[in-house]
């Protein structure tokens, strides 16, 4: 087994408004072997992205980390990023230099003002010393491995002038430009159709084994999960409900969320006899979470005991399931 390149412990990040405390990741504990990637599933609204802003200190205000860890492994120690100022030296020098991150959607994402080249070449002076031309020459690299065409001429152009799945890669090559040790991806293939969504996953996959890179990639695509990752984590109204490797999550899911997300995949059904079973009632918001459960109101093997929060349960193979009728 490797060893864990990033620990997260019982994280807690919390935005504090002005009709009360919203908790968008509670009590949430997880960590990712080096080389192995992890997914993060879960409806809109369940703080996998505010997971992922946690971990780089780029929760934006009114929110902040209230409590936890989250130790990354690097030079041959930890570092707690959760103590780490979110403007200050040490933050910014591993931020986007040894993690980085590709953001939900492109076209906001890139700064419409400056060219892909600029935007890449930013990155790469502020972490390495190099010439301008030399990062320009670097930006030029980046856009042909990830697959871009006439990546000389790319360069220079602007965000408006690239197509959704040429913005993807340009994200992904800006990403990459320093060879982070971990990269995490905010939907990488919800904006693009299903041929560059294929391409996307294949230069993803490969740009990890050339680059001996650690992943997070968070989705709500099942099929990414078990193309991409090796591990999945199952997220519920800020918290974890399932978390395992994806084979046991998979083939024996526990809890009953984990289950209705599998039973609202469509399926090609030649007869057309199927039903879809999606799951009932709607995702409350996070200033309405329930006492207890917070999947209970929509669950239909609730019980009274259901009322009290559940304990995360561990099985000897890592797979963890925070629900009163798992034993």
């Amino acid at each position: 087994m490797s060893e864990p390149l990033l620990d997260v412990y019982n994280l807690r990040t919390q935005f504090t408004t002005d009709d009360g405390v919203i908790r968008a990741v509670d009590d949430v504990s997880f960590s990712v072997d080096a080389g192995k990637t992890l997914g993060i599933v879960g409806e809109s609204g369940c703080g996998k992205t505010v997971t992922a802003l946690s971990i780089l200190q780029l929760v934006p205000p009114p929110g902040s980390i209230v409590g936890g860890r989250v130790l990354y492994r690097h030079n041959g120690r930890q570092t707690d990023l959760a103590r780490l100022h979110p403007r200050g030296r040490q933050m910014r020098q591993l931020r986007g230099n040894e993690i980085a991150m590709v953001y939900q959607e492109p076209m906001t994402a890139l700064c419409p003002v400056y060219t892909i080249g600029n935007q890449i070449m930013e990155s790469v002076m502020l972490h390495q010393r190099v010439s301008r031309h030399q990062a320009r020459e670097q930006a030029v690299e980046m856009l042909t491995r990830v697959g871009i065409a006439s990546p000389a001429q790319r360069v220079d152009e602007y965000p408006h002038e690239l197509s959704g799945g040429m913005r993807q890669r340009a994200m992904i090559a800006m990403a990459l430009c320093c060879s982070p040790n971990l990269l995490i991806a905010d939907e990488p293939t919800t904006a693009v159709d299903v041929t560059t969504q294929a391409q996307i996953l294949s230069l993803l996959r490969q740009l990890q084994v050339d680059l001996a890179m650690t992943a997070i990639i968070i989705t709500h695509n099942l099929g990414v999960v078990a193309e991409l990752c090796d591990a999945v984590l199952v997220m519920y109204l800020g918290r974890l409900v399932e978390y395992g490797s994806v084979p046991v999550v998979f083939h024996g899911q526990k809890h009953p969320y984990t289950r209705g997300l599998f039973d609202s995949i469509p399926l090609i059904d030649p007869h057309g006899t199927q039903r879809l079973t999606p799951i009932r009632g709607a995702i409350p918001g996070l200033g309405e979470i329930p006492p207890g459960c917070t999947f209970a109101p929509r669950c239909e093997s609730a019980t009274e005991r259901c009322l009290e929060q559940p304990p995360v349960i561990e099985s000897e193979s890592r797979h963890r399931v925070a629900c009163w009728l798992y034993r």
